[in-house]
């Protein structure tokens, strides 16, 4: 008995002295912006774009003209004669693309939907990370309050113990209801060293939710009011369409419509404009005189070994391939979107539910101590009641935490990101 009261106090001198650490304290809108700074998922999903930006840089390459500069110097003889000699040649060309029967730019189009499709990749992504981070922010700020909670149960377990023991002692209660006490106390005593556990753990998470790679002790402010209270069903069609996710899809179909039209376009004669402007003369410089030339370029494509045909045919699969995406993807957005909408409204129903159980246990309990105290109320009736209380107060917070989780999931499926505003 004595060693689980000295047990008891020490996790109970653990707990209070836990605020006096070096623990870093942070708001929601200090993980937000921590987040969006450090985060290695945004830092790929952004370089992403820029890959595709440079790509579309590529291209366009092609429609400006092409120069080149030059120059060379060259010298030689026979052996048998020792007669040497040298050359100097230099030339600017350039060359200016006319017509390819739009092969280019379609390529640069499909380029721009690609970098679209990157932009909608990096607010998809975005919508992840902060999904991650409010449930990481949650269950920290949940695992904050266990602890108390924990710790407020233990001490009333142990008010429980000292009460049965002092009827036993004078014959109220039998060794049964002692034992029955005792062994409240030591899951009570378990469940404080476990939510110290998942404390620890919630720290962890959270930390690398922000994009921490060095841990430290972390304590949230916050509480668990949800920012979204519309109880009105959106147009979860609209929703879909809205959908991050869904805008990257039909921007890789446009990209792969522009890229079969730039396939087959490659069939087209391309014709260009060249000129050039340069001097070639024997053993002396400078030059005397310039050499210039100006002229088009015409070549009209007739046999390849058919890889043409075959890169039209491989264009038109992935053109099929992401319609198929994009119709599949609209659809498993909508059923997503339908089933969060369900599951927050739920979770917002649930803690009202909670809150009217809590209510209801905490006045049973206070009616049903006085009646123990008074010989009304016998020992199995009475740890029923105080077993309901003990639930209720777990199951409301984490009736509450569950709502911010719902929360933040509904918000995902809409694809709000880190730029959300809503807590």
């Amino acid at each position: 008995m004595k060693a689980r009261i000295y047990l008891f106090l020490a996790l109970f001198i653990f707990v209070a002295v836990l605020p006096l650490q070096a623990e870093e304290s942070l708001t929601w809108q200090q993980c937000v912006s921590e987040t969006r700074r450090a985060h290695p998922d945004l830092s790929s999903a952004l370089a992403f774009l820029q890959q595709a930006e440079a790509d579309k840089r590529i291209t366009e390459g092609s429609l400006l003209p092409q120069l080149s500069l030059g120059a060379s110097f060259q010298q030689g003889g026979t052996t048998e004669q020792g007669i040497a000699a040298s050359s100097s040649s230099y030339a600017l060309s350039a060359e200016q693309l006319l017509f390819d029967g739009h092969k280019t730019s379609n390529q640069v189009a499909s380029n721009e939907e690609a970098i679209k499709a990157a932009k909608y990749n990096f607010n998809a992504v975005s919508a992840n990370v902060r999904f991650a981070l409010r449930s990481a922010f949650t269950q920290l700020l949940l695992a904050q309050d266990l602890v108390g909670l924990t710790v407020e149960i233990a001490e009333r377990r142990q008010k429980n113990v000292r009460l049965i023991n002092l009827y036993y002692q004078g014959g109220k209660e039998h060794i049964g209801s002692l034992h029955q006490a005792q062994a409240d106390l030591a899951q009570a005593e378990f469940e404080v060293s476990q939510a110290e556990r998942g404390f620890a753990l919630a720290q962890t998470r959270l930390a690398s939710a922000l994009g921490r790679d060095i841990h430290k002790p972390l304590r949230v402010q916050g509480s668990y009011r949800a920012s979204d209270l519309s109880a009105e069903k959106p147009d979860l069609a609209l929703l879909a369409k809205n959908n991050p996710l869904f805008q990257q899809l039909d921007a890789k179909t446009k990209a792969a419509r522009y890229a079969f039209d730039a396939a087959n376009s490659a069939f087209s004669p391309q014709l260009s404009l060249t000129s050039s402007i340069g001097r070639s003369a024997p053993d002396h410089w400078p030059f005397n005189a310039v050499d210039w030339r100006a002229g088009f370029t015409l070549s009209v494509p007739i046999y390849e070994g058919g890889s043409g045909r075959g890169r039209v045919s491989k264009a038109r699969a992935v053109l099929s391939q992401q319609n198929a995406q994009e119709r599949s993807g609209y659809l498993q957005i909508f059923d997503t979107l339908e089933q969060n909408w369900k599951n927050f409204q739920d979770a917002r129903r649930m803690v009202v539910v909670q809150k009217k159980q809590l209510d209801a246990a905490i006045d049973r309990s206070a009616i049903a101590n006085a009646q123990y105290s008074n010989g009304l109320v016998k020992f199995n009736d009475w740890v029923i009641i105080e077993n309901n209380l003990v639930g209720a107060k777990k199951n409301f917070l984490n009736a509450e935490a569950n709502l911010l989780i719902a929360e933040a999931q509904w918000i995902q499926v809409k694809g709000g990101g880190l730029d959300d505003q809503q807590e």
